[in-house]
């Protein structure tokens, strides 16, 4: 099984739904469809509010394909797998309407940056997070700006050295999580509530305060990719390549 990603219109409210049978990860097809679904939401006017969601009970997103990774030769191979958290993040950016996340899972590299794009993130106290990047040689340069504008210099700077578990609590401590919940049943419920509030609510408006939420991020299109270049030299590196293979055996 391959995986996917869904899109649909349910009450206002576009939703993007994807599964991967290795823990919700994120392969480059799979991004590619959601930059898509992404942008094709920000643009029906039918779709009020954007909510990302994974499907089943394990991670909410495992970050990126480990065989994609593992299976890189060439700089410009490396640069375009790089570039599919940075081109999903800046979709999600340029969206006009609030995005919010449901995060039932723990949460892992590229995923992490997945969150951290979304204007308004609820989330399983049983949920963690991890920047594992630092721990195979390379590092979360393509979602830093993201993670670092959502949780602060110093957070991100503990998370990239620090390549441990964070707990849900310390997430929603930072700004990561704007909510937590004990069960599934009370985070849907008030995820209900919330997204009939926000769908009713005025569409330009939403528009005016996207802008604002991101106001001074424009030339993140060629900073996301000059950070995908940046990684995809470091993942080729011989030290990088030792530590990925590594994992293999």
């Amino acid at each position: 099984m391959n995986g996917y990603v869904r899109k649909e219109i349910d009450n206002s409210v576009g939703i993007i739904s994807f599964y991967h049978p290795k823990g919700n990860s994120l392969p480059s097809n799979m991004l590619q469809e959601m930059e898509i679904a992404i942008n094709e939401l920000s643009k029906v006017d039918t779709a009020k509010v954007i909510l990302i969601k994974s499907e089943g009970d394990g991670a909410f997103c495992a970050g990126a394909s480990f065989e994609e990774l593992v299976s890189l030769k060439d700089f410009e191979s490396a640069k375009a797998f790089f570039s599919g958290f940075g081109k999903v993040i800046n979709a999600i950016r340029r969206a006009s309407k609030i995005v919010v996340a449901r995060v039932h899972g723990k949460v892992v590299g590229g995923g992490l940056g997945l969150v951290s794009a979304c204007d308004y993130v609820v989330a399983l106290k049983t949920a963690s997070v991890r920047l594992s990047e630092f721990s195979i040689a390379i590092g979360p340069f393509v979602i830093s700006h993201a993670v670092e504008r959502k949780i602060g210099k110093s957070a991100f700077t503990q998370m990239t050295i620090d390549t441990e578990w964070y707990s849900a609590e310390w997430c929603l401590e930072k700004g990561l999580f704007n909510k937590i919940f004990d069960t599934k049943q009370d985070m849907d419920n008030f995820l209900n509530d919330f997204l009939d509030i926000l769908v009713k609510r005025s569409s330009k408006t939403q528009y005016e305060l996207k802008r604002l939420f991101w106001e001074g991020t424009d030339h993140w299109d060629r900073l996301l990719e000059e950070k995908a270049e940046i990684t995809a030299r470091l993942a080729l590196d011989e030290h990088a390549q030792n530590a990925i293979h590594s994992l293999l055996r």
